[in-house]
């Protein structure tokens, strides 16, 4: 049940970082949300913008597990209050892995550790293809894409 996915972007790690954790970068790949964090390992963070529960919507959230800037962010990972009434019993893990190939860097997803009929799962390997296509875009071209919603 694991979601692992492997994008190259035209772009060194540190930018490709930036996306992941910056707020600008958040904001314009994950869907208009901000990430808060302190990024500190064992720390919660957030992922936080406009939905059902107005600008504040807690998308998703969970616990900072690793950060070593421009190579690794992983983290637990809990759908928001808003969208499952059992959020606290609804864990993965995300992990981004940034390697540099070339002039290039090699970005990693892993999104694993799914609880059997996890209902956030369908949803998931939808959108982390649409995110990280995002993020290469965005880091490329100053740019993001339409998705039209």
């Amino acid at each position: 049940m694991d979601l692992t996915y492997h994008y190259y972007i035209g772009a060194n790690p540190e930018d490709v970082w930036q996306a992941l954790v910056s707020d600008e970068g958040v904001k314009q790949t994950f869907f208009g949300t901000t990430i808060q964090s302190t990024f500190q390992v064992g720390e919660r963070y957030a992922y936080v913008g406009p939905g059902a529960d107005g600008e504040q919507t807690v998308h998703v959230y969970g616990t900072i597990l690793a950060f070593e800037p421009n190579q690794v962010l992983s983290y637990t990972e809990h759908p928001g209050p808003s969208y499952n009434e059992n959020h606290e019993t609804l864990e993965t893990r995300v992990t981004f892995t940034l390697e540099a190939v070339g002039d290039c860097t090699k970005l990693t997803l892993l999104n694993d550790q799914w609880p059997a009929d996890h209902p956030s799962y369908a949803n998931s390997r939808e959108h982390w293809p649409m995110i990280l296509s995002n993020i290469k875009t965005y880091v490329e071209t100053g740019k993001t894409l339409n998705f039209g919603w």
